[in-house]
C-alpha cells in the first residue's frame, strides 16, 4: 500500500494527514500547536512539523509529502539562509499604513491590474515595505523573501537560497506576483523596499516535485516533496472542488472563495484576485473576524459550543433583534484595520444570552455573505456552496448562512481539508496524475429566506465607515 503525507501549517497548529494513495483513505494523523501571536519564529513551525509527524506514526512508510501554509507571512532570510527576524503572520496589521501608502502611490486600479489585487496589510508586499522603513538594517540584511509554506518546503529538502520553491496558489497573495502573466512584478517589489536584488522562490507548476526530503529529526530522507500551497489553495484541493463551487470557511478568518477559469481584478480591493493550486484562478475575500468571535462570545458567556450552538438557534422577534458588527480585531475586508466591534439594538428583553448568540452567528453569516456578493459582483458566476471549518459545526449558523444568502448550503464531512488537500497534491506529483478521491457530502441545508438579517447588518456596517476609527 502506497501512502503520502500532507501538512497544515496553519496560523494556529501543524496538523499531518496520511492518505492512501489509490482510494485517498486516511489511515492516521497527527498534530502540534503553534505558538500565539501575529509574528513567529519560523523554527516553531518547524519543531512542530517535527511533533506533528511524529504524533502521526511518522513518515517511515511514506512515499511523498506536501506543505500546506497560511497565506502572506514574511520570511526573511540571509545570504546563509538564516531567518533575519520573526516571521510577521498575514493576521499582523502593523503593516496597515504601508499598504494605504502602496495603493495611494499606485492607485488602487494600477494594483488590480498587475497583480489581481489591491495590498491590503496582510500581504506580504506591505509587510516588507513595513520592514523597510521600520527597521532598515533587518531590510538591509534581507538576500530572500519567501512565504511560511516556501519555507518549510525548503527545510524538508534542503539546499541553498537557489532552491526555495513556491507555486501559483501561495505566490499570488504576494502582492508581487501576476496569476493574469505567472510572472513576478519585480517592479512592484522594488517600489516596495527600494531593492530590486531579493531572491525569490521559483514559481513551480501545480504537479511538480520541489525536491527530495533530507534526513532530520523525524523526517526520513528520499521522500518526493510537492511543490505545496496556500492554505486556501490546499483546502480547495482537499474538497476536489471544481469551477464554480463556492468555499466558504470559518476557522480563525472568515473565508470565501469560488474556484474560476478566469482571474479576477477588483480595484475596490475587497476581492483578492488569487491563483489556485491547479491552474485555475481563486478570487477570495478574507475576514479577520470569524472564529475568534465565536469564541470570544462563548467564553463570555460561560457555555461550551454546544450550548452556545443552542442559544444561538433560538428563535427571537427579527424587530427587537440585537445586530453585531464583528470588527473585535480590525477588520481586512472591508479593509478597517482600526475598527472597533459594535453591539446595536439593545433593549432590556434581547440583551440575553440567546440575543448575544444569535447575534454572534448571524454576524458570521452576514461577513460571508459580503464575501459571496462581492465576488459576483467581479463577474464570477457562484455554483454549489459548501460549508467548512471549525464553525461549519455549528447548526445554528449553517442555517442562518442558508437564509441570509437564500441559497442551500453543502456542508462536507469534517476533516482537515489543507492536510488532505496536500496529501493530493503529493500524489499528483508521486503519479503525474491528479487523484479524483470522492469527499463525503454530509447534508444540505436550507432554511427560510431571512433578508431582515442582511438588511440590518448591512446598515449597521455601512453607517461605521471607515472614517468611524482613527487610521
Amino acid at each position: 500500500m502506497t501512502l503520502v503525507a500532507g501538512v497544515d501549517s496553519s496560523t494556529q497548529s501543524c496538523k499531518v494527514v496520511i492518505r492512501e494513495l489509490e482510494t485517498g483513505t486516511i489511515v492516521r494523523s497527527g498534530r502540534a500547536s503553534h505558538p500565539d501571536g501575529t509574528e513567529a519564529d519560523p523554527e516553531a513551525w518547524w519543531n512542530a512539523l517535527q511533533l506533528a509527524v511524529r504524533n502521526a506514526g511518522g513518515l517511515g512508510d511514506v512515499a511523498a509529502v506536501g506543505i500546506g501554509g497560511q497565506q502572506h507571512g514574511m520570511v526573511c532570510l540571509d545570504v546563509a539562509g538564516n531567518v533575519v527576524r520573526p516571521a510577521l503572520l498575514w493576521n499582523d496589521t502593523r503593516s496597515a499604513a504601508a499598504a494605504s501608502d502602496l495603493v495611494s502611490e499606485l492607485g488602487a486600479q494600477t494594483w488590480a491590474q498587475a497583480v489581481g489585487s489591491v495590498p491590503v496589510a496582510a500581504f506580504t508586499v506591505s509587510k516588507l515595505r513595513w520592514l523597510a522603513r521600520h527597521e532598515p538594517m533587518a531590510m538591509a540584511k534581507t538576500a530572500a523573501v519567501c512565504l511560511p509554506h516556501d519555507w518549510l518546503t525548503w527545510k524538508l529538502i534542503g539546499g541553498g537560497l537557489q532552491t526555495l520553491a513556491t507555486d501559483r496558489g501561495d505566490a499570488s497573495g504576494t502582492g508581487y506576483w501576476s496569476p493574469a502573466t505567472n510572472e513576478y512584478r519585480l517592479d512592484l517589489l522594488e517600489l516596495a523596499v527600494g531593492r530590486g536584488d531579493l531572491h525569490l522562490p521559483t514559481v513551480l507548476a501545480p504537479d511538480a516535485l520541489a525536491g527530495r526530503t533530507v534526513e532530520s529529526g523525524a523526517i526520513p530522507a528520499g521522500l518526493v516533496v510537492s511543490v505545496g500551497t496556500g492554505d486556501n489553495m490546499a483546502a480547495a484541493l482537499g474538497l476536489d472542488a471544481r469551477i464554480g463551487d463556492v468555499i466558504m470557511s470559518v476557522g480563525t478568518s472568515g473565508v470565501v472563495s469560488v474556484i474560476s477559469a478566469t482571474p479576477t481584478a477588483d480595484a475596490s480591493g475587497q476581492v483578492a484576485g488569487f491563483a489556485d493550486a491547479t491552474g485555475q484562478f481563486l478570487p477570495l475575500v478574507c475576514t479577520l473576524n470569524a472564529g475568534q468571535v465565536l469564541d470570544a462570545v462563548r467564553k463570555l458567556l460561560g457555555i461550551d459550543f454546544a450550548d452556545f450552538d443552542a442559544l444561538a438557534a433560538t428563535a427571537l422577534p427579527t424587530d427587537d433583534a440585537l445586530t453585531l458588527l464583528p470588527f473585535l480585531a480590525g477588520e481586512r475586508t472591508p479593509n478597517r484595520p482600526n475598527a472597533r466591534g459594535i453591539l446595536s439594538g439593545i433593549s432590556l428583553s434581547n440583551l440575553t444570552p440567546a440575543g448575544l448568540a444569535r447575534a454572534t452567528v448571524e454576524s458570521i453569516a452576514c461577513g460571508l455573505a459580503d464575501g459571496l456578493r462581492a465576488i459576483e459582483d467581479c463577474g464570477v458566476e457562484p455554483g454549489r456552496i459548501l460549508l467548512v471549518g471549525g464553525g461549519a459545526n455549528l447548526s445554528s449558523l449553517q442555517h442562518c448562512l442558508s437564509a441570509v444568502i437564500e441559497t442551500p448550503v453543502i456542508i462536507p464531512t469534517p476533516g482537515e481539508y489543507v492536510a488532505e488537500g496536500v496529501a493530493a497534491q503529493s500524489a499528483w506529483a508521486l503519479t503525474g496524475g491528479r487523484p479524483s478521491w470522492n469527499e463525503g457530502l454530509r447534508s444540505t441545508i436550507t432554511a427560510e429566506a431571512a433578508p431582515d438579517i442582511y438588511a440590518n447588518y448591512s446598515a449597521l456596517r455601512d453607517q461605521t465607515g471607515p472614517d468611524a476609527w482613527p487610521q
